[in-house]
């Protein structure tokens, strides 16, 4: 008998514990430079970051949905089925390539804002990394180039991380030999200045 009370007392336990919770899953949605172009296993954007918010005591798992050579209309394109169901955020990082190629600015706005109101519709916070055009581009394009993400950010209430290469363009012992996609020291310095902009999301989420 007294077997029976202890067992069925340590089932009760069982059956009463919370689960285990699962964690964040945090999903990059980009192009080269945050899909880790040129980089080993574990040199890029994605992998190193989680190892640094895991340092800082966040529970999560950082999701490379990055595609080189991707547009902001080609993330919109197969945003579907690269968000998880299951995601609690999003970095969106686009917008280089359009730049690169001198997309027009309006119609790589559009497709930025289509990728963030997706996501607003699905309660899913996100945190815009911003990229600046080079004075080669010509004045009007950079201006109206630069001033994209800010607006993007004001529009949807989201959160701006201006310069996703802030630290790192132009600094050649920083980059790989093609100058334009950082090297793994590089994606340090990026992960380092963004970490405390993505935390804020994270913390975020922890509190929905």
């Amino acid at each position: 008998m007294r077997r029976l009370v202890q067992a069925g007392a340590a089932i009760a336990l069982l059956l009463g514990a919370p689960a285990l919770a699962k964690p964040l899953k945090l999903v990059v949605l980009g192009d080269s430079l945050s899909a880790g172009y040129g980089l080993k296993a574990g040199e890029g954007f994605c992998d190193q970051l989680e190892k640094a918010l895991r340092a800082d005591g966040f529970d999560v798992s950082v999701v490379n949905s990055g595609v080189s050579g991707d547009t902001a209309e080609d993330g919109l394109a197969r945003y579907d089925w690269s968000m998880p169901p299951d995601a609690d955020g999003l970095i969106l990082e686009l917008g280089a390539n359009d730049m690169l190629r001198g997309n027009p600015v309006p119609d790589a706005k559009a497709a930025l804002a289509a990728i963030l109101d997706k996501a607003k519709a699905a309660h899913l916070p996100a945190l815009i990394a911003g990229m600046k055009a080079p004075a080669n581009l010509g004045a009007d394009y950079r201006a109206a180039f630069d001033a994209m993400y800010p607006d993007l950010a004001k529009r949807v209430g989201a959160p701006l991380y201006p310069f996703f290469l802030a630290g790192v363009a132009g600094d050649t012992s920083l980059n790989q030999g093609d100058g334009m996609h950082p090297n793994p020291q590089g994606v340090t310095v990026i992960v380092k200045n963004i970490a405390p902009s993505v935390e804020d999301l994270l913390r975020g989420v922890v509190r929905k």
